[in-house]
């Protein structure tokens, strides 16, 4: 299988405020912008000669078209957009905060915790067509590729990938500072600094 650079976008101004945007959306800050130069030069000097090899994939969103604005700055690659890398819709619950939605949906986030209560939502998608669109993108890639995409999507293709339970990969850590390699099954955190590896499922 193709090696995969999986991003996700830097910080946005809905992620300070603690807004969950699924697929609306919000414009990096000052700070996201940072961090996205920051990802592009670490990508820059892990990819070295190899770079030309890859094709950039993208989540047409504007908050990840940013970002991947920024890593072409460094990496001049063909890059497509495709859906499949869209954030998890919360559907009408996009754009809310957790107070505004147990405000406004009283009951629905009972027995939820902060991994789970996207999946309560009575017209978001579910995690079994969000796990399905991530096996589809995966099983398309033809060749090596830096996807950019967002947190909770990125959780569930890293978890698809290596095989993970529902539990263990909605746990998983989205930085804005780092990637990941997915490759033979694993992903390799990427932040500059020192790697480690989550290893395949057997």
């Amino acid at each position: 299988m193709s090696t995969i650079y999986l991003l996700r976008h830097g910080e946005t101004v809905w992620n300070t405020l603690g807004r969950f945007q699924g697929q609306k959306d919000s414009s990096l800050t000052t700070l996201g912008i940072e961090q996205a130069d920051f990802v592009a030069n670490v990508l820059y000097h892990e990819l070295s000669d190899d770079g030309q090899s890859f094709e950039m994939q993208v989540s047409p969103l504007g908050r990840t078209r940013e970002t991947a604005s920024r890593v072409r700055r460094l990496l001049s690659l063909p890059s497509i957009e495709d859906a499949r890398l869209m954030e998890v819709t919360v559907g009408s619950w996009d754009g809310m905060t957790r107070f505004e939605i147990d405000s406004e949906f009283p009951g629905y986030l009972d027995g939820s915790d902060a991994f789970d209560w996207y999946f309560k939502s009575p017209d978001g998608e579910s995690f079994d067509d969000a796990c399905n669109r991530a096996k589809a993108w995966i099983a398309d890639i033809g060749r090596p590729t830096i996807a950019v995409s967002h947190g909770l999507f990125g959780r569930i293709v890293r978890g698809v990938y290596t095989g993970l339970s529902k539990r263990e990969m909605l746990e998983l850590p989205v930085p804005q500072d780092g990637f990941y390699r997915l490759h033979d099954g694993a992903f390799c955190l990427i932040d500059g600094l020192s790697p480690a590896t989550v290893p395949a499922r057997i």
